[in-house]
C-alpha cells in the first residue's frame, strides 16, 4: 500500500494560541506528528509514502528529508516530499498526484493533525485494502462516532456501509469523517474535475465521487482526533496514552 501525507497548512489556530511550531513537527510525547503517522504507516506495510509540505515552512522539509533516509534504510519504503502553497487540502492532494506518483496505485491519505489509535488503524487499512484489491469499492473513508470537530462532515451509510451522502449537517447521523481515506486510481479524475471547476474543499471532491457513481464505503476508526487547537493536543495526548 503507498501512502500520503498533506502537511501543507499554515498551522495559524496553534499560532494565534501561543504555539508556534509548524503542525507537521507539534509533539505527541516527544514525537512529531509527521513522524507518527510515517512510522504507523510503516507498521502497516508502506511501499511508498508521499508528504507535500508547505513550502513557506523550510523547517519542515528539512526535518523531512533527514527522515527520509533513514526510513528507506531501516524499512525499505521510499519517501517522496514535494513543497507547495495551495489553499486547501484538496488541492494539495491534486499537487501530490500531479508531480509525484502518488494516485497511480491505491493508496490511503491523511492529513498531518489526524490522531488514532495504531491498532484501530491496522484494522481499518486491512479492511479498506481488501474493498480496493476487490474492488468491490473505489474508496473507503474512515469514519468515527467521535465528534469534536469545528465542522464535522457527517457520513450516511447503509446496513453494507456503502456512503450514501456526505452532509454538512447531522440529519442525525451520528458518524463523521475521520480524515483518513484509502483511495483507487479510479478517483484521481474525479479530483481533476473538481479542481477544474474550482472547488476548494476535500468535502467537495468526497461528494462528487458518489455524484459520479463510484463506490464508496466507510469503516469505523474508532476515536480519532484532529489537532487544531492547543485543547486538542491535550485531549490527543491523553488518547495516545490510554
Amino acid at each position: 500500500m503507498d501512502y500520503a501525507i498533506i502537511a501543507a497548512g499554515e498551522g495559524a489556530r496553534l499560532a494565534a494560541e501561543g504555539l508556534a511550531i509548524p503542525k507537521p513537527l507539534v509533539t505527541l510525547h516527544g514525537e512529531c506528528l509527521v513522524d507518527r503517522l510515517i512510522r504507523i504507516f510503516t507498521a502497516n506495510q508502506a511501499h511508498h509514502i508521499y508528504i507535500v509540505v508547505n513550502s513557506q515552512v523550510p523547517s519542515v522539509m528539512q526535518h523531512l528529508q533527514a527522515l527520509a533516509s533513514s526510513v528507506n534504510e531501516r524499512y525499505g519504503c521510499s519517501v517522496d516530499i514535494v513543497a507547495a502553497h495551495t489553499p486547501s487540502s484538496m488541492h494539495s492532494l491534486h499537487f501530490l498526484t500531479e508531480h509525484t506518483e502518488c494516485g497511480q496505485r491505491p493508496f490511503c491519505l491523511t492529513t498531518v493533525d489526524t490522531v488514532f489509535r495504531e491498532d484501530s488503524f491496522a484494522c481499518y487499512i486491512d479492511s479498506a485494502a481488501q474493498r480496493i484489491t476487490a474492488g468491490t469499492s473505489h474508496a473507503v473513508m474512515g469514519v468515527t462516532t467521535w465528534i469534536d470537530d469545528e465542522r464535522p462532515l457527517y457520513v450516511e451509510m447503509d446496513a453494507q456501509q456503502r456512503v450514501i451522502a456526505f452532509s454538512d449537517s447531522s440529519r442525525q447521523c451520528t458518524t463523521i469523517s475521520a480524515g483518513v481515506y484509502t483511495l483507487s486510481p479510479e478517483t484521481i479524475p474525479v479530483l481533476q474535475k473538481c479542481i477544474a471547476k474550482g472547488e476548494q474543499r476535500m468535502r467537495n471532491f468526497q461528494r462528487a465521487l458518489l455524484q459520479q457513481g463510484l463506490m464508496v464505503h466507510g469503516a469505523d476508526m474508532g476515536k480519532a482526533i484532529d489537532v487544531d487547537h492547543r485543547h486538542d493536543l491535550i485531549l490527543a495526548e491523553a488518547f495516545v496514552s490510554e
